[in-house]
């Protein structure tokens, strides 16, 4: 009989998760697993499926270096739908082999998945210990607590505490560095006529062996869903994550602040970190990452603009939703504050990108090519045409979780729904 059956789900993927605090590397069990439910609950790009899966592979393999007992489920990649394929089916099974005291996991990052997890334990009649994230700055505790008996919770009031609290770039508690909270206003800049110029590329990363068995996986088990991942080449292991940190850090993060929402026809990624898959696969953790900028500024790469709106992105608006998210599920996702009709979906070429408007096709180009837009393109290109045509916003989130890499559901909803479609 197992003690422990350890549940890593495919964005906690962390040696440093609080679900391995006293682990029994001889009597507890990790279990992980690839199944067709999460990959069709919304139709998912194709990117977006090696994105997840390639980085579950991987991880698989560092825990079993480590001297993990690793029970994980590969979806095979000869398209084959077999019966009991779904996440609480698989999820029974290994339960019902391994006979666990009690199943243990990170808090998870979907409230759907939640239920599903607590659903599946109480039938097996097996405990289930939800342990909490400290990856994050802000505990669902702390934000409560900050969040109770307020009439409006104002993101610009969540960052100055958290940035007190946790001291960064302050001076004392009170004063922050550069003497302002937000520069903000600073950080509008076009770029001139004659564009961007020569805008220092990102690191791309070649697919291994294990990368490309998933890529084949992918295209055969999924070819009818949208996209492609022909240009596959984000960080799937926390060292490439490591090294693309270190790139931006170098090399973007400087311009970041003043070209964070500018757009130019053609280009990729401008001054972009491309960070957030990383982050929230938990590859690489928010306090190394602020950590890092931070440092850059102190030692003159970067100024303060550049910094502090970095910062704010991580520290603030990316603790805030997830606080926002877990505060107000599950009722946060039936808000529909502008009555659109229920039966409103995206347009078609959301999906695919066939459209002649320029500003929305370019946008679309980049989502069709890596599962990608900077915060512009998302959520005020394509999320404003979706609110002026009336696609519900709930449409416009289960879209947004289906073809962007970094999309989980704790950081979409309050991002599609909340903000982009009021």
């Amino acid at each position: 009989m197992t003690r422990y059956l350890v549940l890593v789900l495919g964005d906690q993927l962390s040696l440093r998760s609080s679900a391995f605090d006293g682990i029994d590397k001889s009597s507890d069990v990790v279990w992980m697993a690839e199944n067709d439910e999460e990959a069709t609950h919304v139709w998912c790009h194709q990117f977006r499926l090696v994105a997840f899966f390639a980085p579950m592979r991987h991880f698989c393999k560092e825990l079993e270096r480590s001297g993990f007992q690793v029970d994980y489920h590969a979806l095979p990649a000869d398209g084959r739908k077999a019966r009991g394929s779904g996440f609480a089916s698989i999820l029974r099974a290994a339960i019902r082999k391994h006979k666990p005291k009690r199943v243990v996991v990170l808090q998870p990052g979907d409230h759907r998945v939640q239920q599903t997890l607590v659903s599946t334990c109480e039938e097996a009649g097996v405990p289930l210990e939800i342990r909490e994230d400290r990856d994050f700055y802000c505990s669902l505790d702390r934000f409560s607590t900050w969040a109770s008996g307020r009439k409006s919770m104002v993101l610009e009031q969540f960052y100055h505490v958290m940035r007190s609290e946790h001291d960064v770039l302050m001076e004392s508690k009170n004063t922050p560095v550069g003497g302002q909270w937000n520069f903000d206003k600073d950080n509008r800049k076009k770029f001139p006529k004659g564009g961007p110029g020569d805008v220092p590329a990102p690191p791309s990363f070649k697919p291994d062996a294990i990368t490309r068995e998933v890529i084949e996986m992918v295209a055969a088990r999924f070819a009818d869903h949208p996209g492609h991942a022909k240009n596959f080449d984000l960080p799937v292991t926390r060292k490439q994550a490591l090294q693309y940190l270190e790139d931006f850090v170098k090399h973007r993060l400087a311009m970041f602040g003043d070209y964070q929402d500018a757009m130019w026809a053609g280009s990729q990624f401008l001054y972009h970190s491309r960070l957030s898959h990383a982050l929230n696969l938990h590859l690489l953790s928010p306090r190394e990452t602020v950590d890092a900028a931070v440092q850059a500024y102190f030692d003159g790469i970067a100024p303060i603009g550049a910094v502090e709106g970095f910062v704010r992105q991580i520290l603030g608006w990316r603790e805030y939703v997830r606080g926002i998210y877990w505060h107000q599920m599950p009722e946060y996702a039936e808000r529909n504050s502008l009555a659109c009709a229920p039966d409103q979906d995206v347009p078609s070429f959301f999906w695919d990108g066939k459209t002649e408007m320029a500003c929305v096709g370019d946008s679309m180009r980049l989502v069709i090519d890596s599962a990608y837009a900077h915060h512009i393109q998302r959520l005020m290109v394509l999320g404003l045409y979706a609110q002026l045509s009336g696609v519900h916003p709930y449409a416009f989130h289960r879209w947004h979780m289906a073809m962007y890499a970094d999309a989980i559901d704790w950081v979409s909803l309050p991002n599609t729904l909340g903000m982009s479609q009021h």
